[in-house]
């Protein structure tokens, strides 16, 4: 963990009909694997692609047909662990869990229960407010995907498409450390953006590449304290897992009516089972799907067609090596070498691209906090007008630091940067070129806008009287001013001359 100071948030309270109740979350995150084929088999994993055109006879349970680990899904896995500061297994091994559906052919999918590959590691989660709560991870397995069954293309019939069957998942679980909706979203966001920096899941829910059950329970204040002395999970409630969130709205709207519900339950004298349900987002409610299941219930066991898995130490140094420098580490450094805010740094570093465009504006730029403003308020808000990501920006680093130094060396003024922003983000062009082209090079000749403040304030004497008598509405003389020069005028010099005229 790096050395920064955070308060612990305080857990979310909700008052019940005779006491107030605190949560505790858990969450099992399934992220797909960055991979171009699947975990045992060389079919593609192309998103969109025809139904059932990504499909190997392993995928589809085709007798005789054995599964073949594919290294580059284990390499991933050992880097998310990495990442997760995570303890990494040298041997892990492969069970089947048993159970009937129709998208998964084999009858069973093949997973990790009793020997994961990545063991305890720790997400810290800023909550923008000072504070931070460490969710422990406690354990990374891999495992396969089913496949999607789809009952709205027929009354009377349902369809099945194995293109996802096999595809490589990631599933990290949390320890029940969460206490609230809100942290509960933030430590999707924050486990998303790691990931996503190291390459090993593009983290897009909308394609259900990054979905999230979440475990919620109730207990009353001070029991949670006694379970993290004590490990005894009896001093909390009886937890409900909600499946397949894909939504941060929705796994905090989802949170909150779960927490209540089962306030009611208790408060009402009865008892909270322990059971899978679905949130309707439609009703926002959550609702029963199955009781939920333990590990007897899929009759887990080796699986007999895969060896242990066991790696070596130097290939995971190796992999170790080869990381990059992720959120937390980035975002200090950018608060150190450039002086950002806490803020301007955690919006700069949520993407690893946006903050590597904004490292090389910086660095070009030679000013670090004006770099930082620029992309942040001019780049971004431009980008997300028009609906474009950083990858597709129409301006290049080179071209914002170049209107960086064309501010700080006096030649342009901060109205015309803007202007001349907008002209490099729709025509494109050099821009140290288009100042000298079009004229916008800042006025600077004291004597020249000495004679315009004059011919202002020569024409405006009742507005004189009103400045000098009250000294806030000298600003309307600079902006006559501005306006007289086209906005080419130094604003630092117009502003001290029009003072110095309004006294004399």
């Amino acid at each position: 963990m790096l050395d920064l100071t955070y308060d612990t948030p305080k857990p979310k309270t909700i008052a019940g009909a005779k006491q107030d109740w605190e949560l505790v979350i858990g969450m099992e995150v399934h992220a797909q694997v960055s991979s171009k084929s699947k975990l045992f088999s060389g079919a593609s994993t192309q998103f969109g692609a025809e139904p059932n055109s990504n499909v190997a006879f392993v995928d589809a349970g085709m007798p005789g047909m054995l599964p073949v680990i594919n290294d580059f899904c284990v390499a991933q896995a050992v880097r998310t662990g990495l990442g997760l500061k995570a303890e990494i297994n040298l041997f892990s091994a492969f069970d089947r869990k048993n159970y009937f559906y129709p998208d998964l052919p084999q009858g069973y999918q093949i997973s990790q229960l009793y020997h994961p590959i990545v063991g305890e590691g720790e997400v810290l989660v800023e909550m923008g407010d000072g504070t931070a709560r460490l969710v422990r991870i406690e354990r990374i397995h891999l495992e396969q995907d089913a496949g999607k069954s789809i009952h709205d293309m027929d009354p009377a019939m349902s369809f099945v498409d194995l293109n996802r069957t096999g595809v490589a998942l990631m599933e990290i679980v949390s320890r029940p450390d969460i206490r609230g909706p809100e942290e509960a979203a933030a430590y999707v966001v924050k486990l998303r953006q790691i990931l996503r920096y190291l390459g090993t899941c593009d983290g897009n829910m909308q394609n259900g590449n990054l979905r999230a059950d979440v475990n919620v329970s109730i207990c009353a204040p001070g029991q949670y304290e006694k379970y993290r002395e004590t490990g005894d999970f009896g001093h909390l409630g009886t937890r409900c897992e909600i499946k397949n969130m894909n939504s941060m709205r929705f796994i905090q709207a989802a949170i909150d009516y779960e927490a209540r519900r089962q306030i009611r339950i208790v408060e009402g004298g009865g008892t909270v089972d322990q059971e899978t349900r679905l949130y309707d987002p439609d009703k926002n409610e959550t609702r029963s799907m199955r009781s939920k299941e333990e590990a007897h219930d899929y009759r887990y066991f080796p699986d007999p067609d895969l060896l242990p898995l066991v790696i070596e130490q130097a290939w995971v140094d190796d992999i170790a090596a080869s990381l990059p420098e992720l959120p937390d580490q980035k975002k200090a450094r950018f608060i150190a070498d450039f002086s950002l805010s806490d803020y301007d740094a955690s919006v700069l570093t949520s993407e690893s691209r946006d903050a590597a465009f904004f490292e090389a504006v910086a660095g070009e730029a030679g000013d670090g906090k004006l770099a930082a403003n620029w992309v942040i308020n001019e780049l971004f808000g431009r980008l997300k007008k028009d609906d474009l990501d950083i990858a597709d920006s129409p301006v290049s680093p080179s071209q914002l630091a170049a209107i960086i130094r064309l501010i700080k060396s006096d030649a342009i003024s901060g109205k015309i940067a803007k202007d001349l922003f907008e002209i490099v983000f729709t025509e494109g062009g050099d821009p140290e070129a288009i100042v000298e082209e079009r004229g916008l090079r800042q006025v600077t000749d004291t004597g020249a806008i000495e004679t315009a403040v004059d011919e202002i304030i020569a024409a405006n004497p009742a507005q004189v009287e009103k400045a000098k008598a009250n000294p806030k509405l000298a600003g309307w003389f600079v902006g006559q001013v501005m306006k007289a020069t086209g906005g080419k005028a130094n604003p630092k010099v117009v502003n001290q001359l029009v003072a110095k005229k309004l006294a004399e």
